[in-house]
């Protein structure tokens, strides 16, 4: 246990400071994020958070490498594959397609260390799942990265249930890298709650992403069977999961393409029911937990209670989707309304 608290420690401190100095640095190199229309900064702010991220987690592991298992190699090595393509996408604005790559690339990374899916299915459709949840969630919690401190909060959250079940089920390596996830996420939100002084961009959410998604994957719970375990991860990251499907489902609905830019993120939904950002931000933690702990109880679970407890989720998501895709068209329908009205009085 103590070696877990000392990878935390360490991530944390060294992201505190290397954060301030990732901010100064993209301020001299004027590596900034400009505002603009949908977002919701008014001045630029320096855009290298998650290169202090990214370096904290991964030295807080360093002086453990010899007593961790052989695949944490890969499992960096990925990483960093994904948090450079990101960086770069932050600098010169990549197409989508170049930054999938960057994830395929990784994705291989992993494959040549037999980290993917192992379920009772041909070993083609096997990877193919490995690298549907590994772009997804990265997308995710990229996607989840909208507002002051939310997905860096977020990921934090999955962290440290990540952790915590790591621990429990004797698996060093997701424990330890778990840890320091959530030491350097913790450290860099000393600068990112609202009101942010540096965003992580992309190089820190697709890292973040990718990161707890191969985590997910390494996850083991031996007195239970996979048939019901396989939803432990899902629970965790669900509220990025669920935030990309409600983006998606109404923008398709929209008739736009999901990969355009949008203030429709749950979090700007809860802004424009009347909580402010840090309200809603400190919402949307707290929903993490619930997700995680669902989580939790189905590592215990038996078949009827995983599935009936992963059903009710389900519907209670697409609930959730449709009164909020609802609750904001009554507002438009309302100002088609009056603006109407107007005319005719003219």
């Amino acid at each position: 246990m103590t070696t877990f608290i000392v990878i935390f420690l360490l991530a944390l401190s060294l992201t505190l400071v290397g954060t301030n100095w990732a901010r100064r640095l993209a301020l001299w190199l004027g590596f900034v994020d400009v505002p603009a229309q949908r977002k919701l900064h008014a001045e630029p702010i320096p855009l290298m958070g998650g290169v202090a991220i990214f370096g904290g987690a991964i030295v807080a592991i360093l002086p453990f490498l010899s007593v961790l298992p052989r695949p944490v190699i890969a499992v960096w090595l990925s990483s960093a594959i994904v948090a450079l393509t990101g960086l770069v996408d932050d600098r010169l604005g990549l197409p989508a397609w170049v930054k999938l790559l960057g994830q395929f690339i990784g994705f291989l990374v992993l494959a040549a260390f037999d980290i993917r899916v192992k379920l009772p299915l041909p070993d083609i459709l096997d990877y193919v799942i490995t690298f549907l949840w590994l772009a997804g969630i990265s997308n995710a919690v990229n996607f989840l990265d909208n507002m002051d401190g939310l997905s860096a909060g977020i990921s934090a959250v999955s962290a440290a249930f990540i952790m915590l079940l790591g621990l429990q089920n004797g698996q060093f390596l997701v424990a330890a890298v778990a840890a320091a996830i959530l030491g350097a996420c913790v450290g860099f939100l000393r600068y990112n709650f609202k009101p942010a002084r540096i965003f992580m961009g992309d190089a820190g959410a697709l890292f973040l992403g990718f990161l707890l998604a191969v985590l997910g994957l390494r996850l083991r719970f031996p007195e239970n069977v996979n048939f019901v375990t396989w939803m432990v991860p899902v629970f965790i990251l669900g509220l990025p999961i669920f935030d990309t499907t409600l983006v998606v489902i109404s923008r398709l609905r929209r008739g736009l393409s999901p990969l355009t830019a949008g203030k429709d993120h749950i979090s700007h939904r809860l802004v424009a029911m009347g909580f402010s950002q840090r309200e809603a931000v400190l919402i949307l933690y707290l929903v993490a937990g619930m997700f995680g702990m669902a989580g939790l109880f189905i590592t215990e679970a038996s078949v009827v209670e995983g599935y009936t407890i992963g059903g009710t989720a389900v519907l209670v998501a697409a609930f959730a989707i449709w009164r909020l895709e609802r609750w904001v068209e009554q507002p438009l329908s309302a100002k088609r309304e009056v603006h109407t009205s107007e005319n005719e009085q003219a």
